[in-house]
């Protein structure tokens, strides 16, 4: 355990505070700053893989990860990496109509109004194990709409992984499985 929290330690260490962006008031942690240093975003990776091989995938009745799920925009650098090191496929979902296809859709609540996401109709399975990933839950309506969009489909979602959470949000009580974040940020 020594190490995970050595990890943390170093991945929040990464992370670049932008007080007042996007409005007054908020202080927006910046994940970019670790993808510019080649170790703390192999940090960064490892530490869900490491995550997702010891813990999702021991409590898993299949014993496996199907299909990594990245949301729009930043789940599209994470994602596609976790998914090749466990031998999964990676599913983008994306706010509607950037995907080609007939595609399924669910909307969420966002500060000013709703929006809506979309996946391919044909990306999930019925029975595969999913995991979702991004960079921040805040409110939670994003990965909410992802996970609604795994179940019309037929997946399981086993967990959602996040650098960043806003816990005094409480968005992890919309979600349909259990939560992961490294950096939890009181502020």
């Amino acid at each position: 355990m020594k190490l995970l929290t050595m990890d943390v330690d170093f991945i929040k260490s990464h992370l670049k505070a932008h007080p007042d962006f996007p409005k007054k008031g908020i202080v927006f942690l910046d994940i970019f700053p670790l993808l510019r240093s080649p170790v703390a975003f192999e940090t960064l990776i490892t530490h869900f893989v490491y995550r997702l091989t010891s813990h999702t995938i021991a409590a898993s009745p299949s014993k496996k990860i199907d299909v990594i799920v990245g949301l729009d925009a930043r789940g599209f650098l994470l994602g596609p990496l976790i998914a090749l090191r466990l031998g999964a496929a990676f599913v983008p979902v994306r706010k509607r109509g950037k995907l080609p296809g007939r595609c399924v859709s669910a909307s969420y609540e966002k500060e000013y109004g709703t929006d809506i996401f979309e996946m391919q109709a044909d990306a999930i399975q019925p029975g595969q194990t999913v995991v979702v990933v991004d960079d921040l839950i805040a409110t939670g309506g994003s990965a909410k709409a992802a996970g609604e969009l795994i179940a019309q489909q037929g997946g399981k979602t086993l967990e959602y992984l996040f650098v960043i959470e806003l816990p005094f949000l409480k968005g992890a009580a919309k979600l349909n499985a259990p939560v992961y974040s490294i950096v939890q940020a009181d502020e």
